[in-house]
């Protein structure tokens, strides 16, 4: 009886333990195409809050260009391209474009901190359960996403922008 038990018990461990490996296999071999977000797709809307607790929803830029980047303070090339993005916002704000940076799960204070290092005035938009990372399937930080004045992805980069980079990026969503 007990061999039986256990027997029983060792089959439903290596069940199980199957369905978890064909599950991973299942998804990393399908997320290139779950759910990519493409350039020429509408950008999916959102409501996140800055750090100042006020609620930034995307479509109410509808008629501005957006810089949308997501960030980490842990990463590096983040915190290079930050000076650049901060001086272009500058340049730009008056002109109708807009920086919606959104950090991707750190504690309040990491961010804080960050913000006051680099002196950042544009908007940092928490983003706490990773739900928009995965809403617009980022990998890997950065990534920059350019939003016309339509709600259109124009352009997505990956990895660390030059600020030359930035300002042509910012040019080219100029309404």
């Amino acid at each position: 009886m007990k061999k039986k038990k256990r027997l029983v018990m060792r089959s439903v461990i290596l069940a199980i333990m199957l369905a978890a490996i064909v599950y991973t296999l299942y998804a990393n071999f399908t997320k290139e195409t779950r759910g990519k977000i493409a350039v020429g797709d509408k950008a999916p809307d959102f409501i996140l809050s800055d750090m100042n607790g006020d609620q930034h929803k995307l479509s109410d830029y509808k008629g501005k260009g957006v810089f949308l980047n997501f960030w980490g303070t842990w990463c590096k090339p983040c915190e290079k391209e930050m000076p650049y993005m901060n001086n272009q916002f500058e340049v730009y704000k008056n002109q109708g474009v807009e920086i919606l940076a959104i950090n991707v799960a750190e504690p309040e204070f990491a961010i804080n901190k960050f913000v006051q290092k680099h002196r950042l005035t544009f908007p940092i938009l928490k983003d706490t359960n990773k739900d928009i990372l995965n809403l617009y399937n980022v990998t890997p930080l950065p990534t920059t996403m350019l939003i016309n004045s339509e709600g259109t992805i124009t352009a997505i980069e990956t990895g660390e922008l030059s600020e030359a980079k930035i300002r042509g990026m910012m040019e080219s969503i100029k309404p």
